[in-house]
């Protein structure tokens, strides 16, 4: 659930079973118009068009976009589709569609970790920040939301293609010491007015609520046929929170949403578990970036903008038909020798959950 700044209040509940609802819009239905006398003569419906360079696909089919990448990690721009094959559980699947992806708009959350252990490396995350959304957001297209967390999440500003806001919310993000906080990391514990628990949640971090309720609530409702994505700065210990890792990850398969993890840390608090980051990375898709410094800093986040225009979107339809819900596993494989020679590696999630019902 989702602490919001703003007067405006963000529907929500409260957390039962420790479990948040998704937020669905509901379309006005259009009022039907009477029939006229006469019966109209009935219009073809018409042939449905290719936007923006993306491919239209059956609503059964599963789209996964991936990317490639030589030894050296730079990104490979040639790929044919008779360069690869897909498996779903291990069984091939016939390709139905195969395209570069320069041009997808995007949906995208930056969350920003502001526990203790941040204090001192915040400003230079906020101006990374604050620099990759200006070179990244077009206006017409892409829109970007911020979130900020401890042992709770803060909705910063929702998903808005407005520069200006997203900077002020970006500048709005703080370190805020809990009830009693002294400095190095040190809490007097009982300092009143805070409660223990409040003052608990407050010197926390819990990474994986922030990762589930921003993929629940925020990317979850995003619009269809854009690239959506989570770009987390933290140094990857969670000490708190409801959920488990394997729960964000599984919130993010279903948001279809990939995850790029920025390590940032403080060698004073032990500096990045990058085990963790690692694996939530590459879980959903996405890289994980560790950079040591603010130059490097800014050079994940352009890695992370170069990486999300220059990816390749597969489509293809699931030879088990089944919307029984199940978590399926995904793997792209290389077939054309001579890149797998070159050792080019395909980054691309590892697996989706096929629809239940009528519903994705």
């Amino acid at each position: 659930m989702f602490r919001s700044r703003f007067a405006l209040v963000l529907t929500a509940a409260l957390f039962a079973a420790g479990s948040a609802f998704l937020v669905s819009e509901t379309t006005e239905a259009q009022t039907a118009t009477p029939a006229p006398a006469k019966p109209a003569t009935p219009t073809p419906t018409p042939t449905p068009e290719e936007e923006d360079g993306v491919i239209r696909v059956e609503t059964e089919a599963v789209n996964v976009l991936f990317t490639a990448q030589d030894k050296d990690r730079r990104l490979l721009l040639t790929l044919k589709p008779e360069d690869v094959r897909i498996l779903e559980n291990g069984q091939p699947q016939e390709i139905s569609s195969f395209s570069r992806q320069v041009d997808l708009p995007l949906s995208l959350a930056i969350l920003i970790d502001t526990s203790i252990s941040q204090q001192r490396t915040l400003p230079e995350e906020k101006s990374a920040a604050i620099s990759f959304i200006e070179s990244v957001v077009r206006p017409t297209k892409d829109e970007v939301s911020i979130v900020s967390f401890t042992g709770e999440s803060t909705l910063e500003q929702g998903m808005t293609n407005n520069l200006t806001r997203l900077r002020r919310a970006i500048d709005r993000v703080q370190f805020v010491p809990p009830s009693g906080y002294i400095g190095g990391g040190v809490v007097a514990p009982g300092t009143p007015p805070i409660s223990g628990d409040n003052q608990a949640v407050t010197g926390s971090t819990a990474i994986w609520d922030a990762v589930w309720v921003t993929s629940a609530e925020v990317l979850g409702p995003a619009p269809e046929k854009t690239r959506r994505a989570i770009i987390l700065l933290t140094d990857g210990e969670n000490t708190s929170g409801r959920k488990k890792l394997e729960e964000a990850v599984d919130a993010a398969l279903k948001a279809e949403a990939v995850i790029y993890t920025v390590g940032v840390g403080d060698d004073f608090y032990g500096g990045v578990n990058k085990g963790i980051l690692n694996k939530l990375s590459e879980r959903t898709g996405g890289r994980a970036y560790f950079p040591r410094d603010e130059r490097e800093l800014r050079e994940a986040f352009k890695q992370i903008q170069e990486e999300m225009r220059s990816q390749y979107l597969l489509a293809y339809e699931p030879s088990n038909p089944e919307k029984d819900g199940t978590y399926r596993r995904i793997e792209i494989q290389l077939v054309n020798p001579e890149l797998a020679k070159q050792k080019v590696k395909l980054t691309h999630r590892q697996g989706y959950f096929a629809k239940s019902g009528g519903k994705k």
